[in-house]
């Protein structure tokens, strides 16, 4: 019997993206969108592709993610965020590989990200296999504020071609999810009891930068890895800043 896979996007405002993203996955017997009330076409658009399109109010990225799962009916489940796309290579595996008889219940795939239109190959980003097809019997999308995945009970294998992912295409996007994502992230170290001081806020951005300029080769990626280890580094200096703005406030 055919396995079948559903596939679960969240979106906010995805109108350039969600297009390219949903078209690379057309294939798939099933694609559930989730939507936090978008102010411009990115509904229109998904309906556009299926008619499983939901729109529901901003309660974090795994409770979200989890309600789209819940609203899913096939056995294998594709994640993908708006700003990612499925080669044909890669639907293709994915295919062939939930219909070959395994004891597998998930499969990672490195992401191949652009930033500011350059492959970021060093700087520790790559391959940066991330969990996105598992059995959705045996999943769930885990509590964290930012950089949630996927708690799966169950064993893990590695598919072979790389999933694509448009991260940052200027400077003024990166600036606009900085800001959030900081106090998300903030937010996380504050509810695991965390605090910070003068050597988080300075230490912990200096060891990011050398870890991903010169250890992890980030120069090899030419002015658009230095930008990259650069704003992570400040990234990191923004969350402990925020994270100390908490403590002391509280």
């Amino acid at each position: 019997m055919k396995s079948s896979v559903s596939v679960i996007v969240i979106t906010y405002n995805e109108e350039k993206n969600i297009y390219d993203c949903l078209n690379s996955v057309k294939w798939a017997d099933e694609i559930v969108v989730v939507d936090s009330k978008s102010t411009d076409k990115t509904v229109d658009i998904a309906k556009s592709f299926t008619d499983k399109v939901y729109e529901k109010e901003w309660e974090g990225y795994a409770e979200n993610k989890n309600f789209a799962l819940s609203k899913t009916t096939s056995e294998w489940i594709l994640w993908l965020d708006a700003d990612e796309r499925v080669t044909n290579d890669l639907a293709q595996e994915i295919k062939k590989t939930i219909n070959t008889d395994s004891d597998i219940d998930g499969y990672e795939i490195a992401r191949k990200a652009f930033f500011l239109g350059r492959w970021i190959k060093h700087c520790g980003w790559y391959p940066g296999y991330v969990l996105r097809v598992f059995k959705r019997e045996n999943a769930r999308f885990s509590d964290s504020r930012v950089h949630e995945g996927v708690v799966l009970k169950g064993t893990t294998a590695r598919l072979n071609h790389d999933l694509l992912h448009f991260t940052d295409d200027s400077l003024e996007h990166y600036m606009w999810k900085f800001n959030r994502y900081t106090s998300l992230a903030a937010d996380e170290l504050a509810s695991r009891n965390k605090s910070a001081g003068i050597g988080a806020i300075i230490g912990r951005p200096i060891f990011t930068f050398f870890k991903m300029y010169f250890l992890k080769k980030g120069f090899l990626d030419r002015i658009e890895g230095l930008m990259l280890c650069l704003l992570s580094a400040g990234y990191v200096a923004i969350k402990y800043a925020k994270l100390w703005e908490k403590s002391k406030k509280n």
